[in-house]
C-alpha cells in the first residue's frame, strides 16, 4: 500500500475524529450568549442530544458500505462517506438554529459510519499482510489526532471557523479518493482477474493474486445486498468466532463510558470544579490519547493482545473509580477537595492512556483483520453498529445520570462495567 493511498483514506478518519471531538469545545460556545450562532442558548437536554446524535447516524452508516461495497466497490463507498461529511461541515458554517446542529451530528454520524467501516475494509484488503496490522491500528491513531485537533482548535476560534477548517481538509479527502485504486478483493469478487492483477502489481503485491481469489472463493458478486451475506457471518465458524470477539471488545469499549468522556470532556471538568482550566485539560486529554495510541503498536508486539487488554481493563476501571471518588468528595463538600483539584485531570489521563493501549486501537484492527474477505463488510458493520448503539445510550443518558445520581455513582457504574468482563 502506497503512502499516498494511506494518507488519502485516513484524511476521512481524521474528519471522523474531528467530529467526535467537535462537541466538547462547541457545547460551551452554544451556552455562551456572546459566542453562539443560535437565537437562544441550548438547554441541558439539548446538550445531551448534541453529543449523542452522532451515534444515531453512526448506527445506520456502517450498513451503507455493507450493502454497497460488494456491488459498486470499496472506493465509491469511501467517496460517498466523504460527501456526507462534507454536507455536515457545510451545515456547520451555515448554522442558524439548533435543529441544524442536530442535523450536523446525525449526518456526521452517517459519514463516520461509512468512512470508518469502508476504511477498515479498504486498508485491510489493499495492504500486504506484513504491514496490515500496523496500518489498521494507525487508522485509529489518525482519528484520535482529529479529535485532538478539535479539542485544540475549537476553544480558540469561532463556531463557524471550526467548520471552515474541516471544510478545507475534507475537500482534499474527497478529491484524493478519485485517484486511489479500487480494492483487488472487490475485483476478485466480481471475477475480474485482469483488473485484480493490475491493481496488485501497482501495489507491489502481484504474488498475492492466488491468496486474494482464495479469500473470496464461493462469494456471489451480488451477495452484498442479499441475506446470504448475513447468513455467512453466523454459519461460517471463522466468521462466527470473529464476530464474537469483535462484539465483545466493542461492547466493553463503550461500557467504559468513553463516549460520554469524549463528547463532554470540557463539561466534565466544569462540573467537577477542577482547578485546571476545562479547555486546557481537554487538550491535555487529547494529547494523552494520541501519545498512548502511538505507543500501543509497539507494546502490542511485545506484550501480546490478551495481556494488554487485561492491563488496559484494570487501569481503566481504577481511573474511573478515582474520578468517581473525586465527585463523591465534591458532593459531600470534603475540605480535602481544595488540595486535589488536579485529580480529575490525572484520572482521565490515566484512563485514556490505558484505554488507548488496549480498547481504543485493538478492536478496530481486529475488525479489519479477522473476518474473511467475503464477510468483512458485513462483519465490520455489525461490530461497529453494536458499539455505537451502546455508545448512543451511554452518551444520551450521561447528563441525566450525573444530574440524578451524581458523578460519583455514574463513574462508579462505568468502572463496575469495565471490571465485570475482567472478572
Amino acid at each position: 500500500m502506497r503512502i499516498t493511498h494511506f494518507f488519502t483514506v485516513n484524511i476521512g478518519q481524521f474528519i471522523d475524529g474531528y467530529s467526535v471531538g467537535w462537541s466538547a469545545p462547541i457545547i460551551p460556545k452554544l451556552q455562551d450568549p456572546d459566542q453562539t450562532p443560535l437565537p437562544e442558548l441550548i438547554t441541558e437536554q439539548q446538550v445531551s442530544w448534541i453529543g449523542s446524535l452522532l451515534y444515531v447516524g453512526a448506527i445506520v452508516g456502517p450498513y451503507i458500505p455493507s450493502y454497497l461495497s460488494n456491488i459498486i466497490g470499496r472506493k465509491p463507498c469511501l467517496f460517498l462517506g466523504g460527501l456526507l461529511n462534507l454536507t455536515a461541515i457545510v451545515l456547520i458554517v451555515t448554522t442558524k438554529n439548533v435543529a441544524m446542529v442536530f442535523a450536523i451530528r446525525i449526518i456526521s454520524g452517517l459519514g463516520m459510519g461509512m468512512v470508518t467501516v469502508s476504511n477498515l475494509v479498504y486498508v485491510g484488503e489493499i495492504a500486504s499482510t506484513n504491514i496490515r496490522g500496523i496500518l489498521l491500528t494507525s487508522t485509529s491513531i489518525v482519528g484520535i489526532f482529529g479529535t485532538l485537533a478539535a479539542y485544540s482548535i475549537g476553544p480558540f476560534v469561532s463556531y463557524a471557523a471550526t467548520g471552515y477548517i474541516a471544510l478545507i481538509i475534507n475537500i482534499i479527502h474527497v478529491i484524493g479518493i478519485l485517484f486511489i485504486p479500487e480494492s483487488p478483493v472487490y475485483y476478485a469478487i466480481k471475477g475480474k482477474e485482469i483488473e485484480a492483477k493490475e491493481t496488485l502489481r501497482y501495489l507491489g503485491r502481484v504474488d498475492d493474486l492466488d491468496n486474494v481469489f482464495e479469500s473470496v472463493r464461493g462469494t456471489n458478486p451480488d451477495e452484498g445486498h442479499s441475506w446470504k451475506a448475513w447468513i455467512k457471518i453466523f454459519t461460517v465458524k471463522a466468521n462466527r468466532w470473529s464476530l464474537f470477539i469483535t462484539l465483545s471488545l466493542c461492547t466493553l469499549q463503550q461500557l467504559s463510558g468513553v463516549a460520554a468522556v469524549l463528547f463532554f470532556a470540557t463539561t466534565i471538568f466544569q462540573i467537577a470544579g477542577s482547578s485546571i482550566r476545562p479547555d486546557l485539560a481537554t487538550i491535555i486529554i487529547g494529547a494523552t490519547r494520541l501519545v498512548a495510541s502511538l505507543i500501543a503498536p509497539t507494546v502490542v508486539e511485545r506484550a501480546g493482545r490478551r495481556i494488554l487488554l487485561l492491563v488496559s481493563t484494570a487501569f481503566c476501571a481504577m481511573s474511573l473509580s478515582i474520578l468517581g471518588t473525586f465527585f463523591y468528595l465534591s458532593r459531600v463538600k470534603s475540605p480535602v477537595i481544595v488540595d486535589i483539584g488536579w485529580l480529575p485531570l490525572m484520572a482521565l489521563i490515566m484512563y485514556f492512556f490505558s484505554y488507548e493501549i488496549g480498547f481504543g486501537t485493538m478492536p478496530s484492527a481486529l475488525v479489519g483483520e479477522m473476518f474473511r474477505g467475503n464477510a468483512r463488510s458485513t462483519g465490520s458493520a455489525i461490530a461497529m453498529t453494536t458499539a455505537w448503539l451502546i455508545g448512543f445510550g451511554v452518551a444520551t443518558g450521561f447528563g441525566t445520570l450525573v444530574r440524578d445520581l451524581g458523578g460519583d455513582v455514574t463513574f462508579g457504574m462505568f468502572s463496575f462495567s469495565v471490571c465485570v468482563p475482567e472478572a
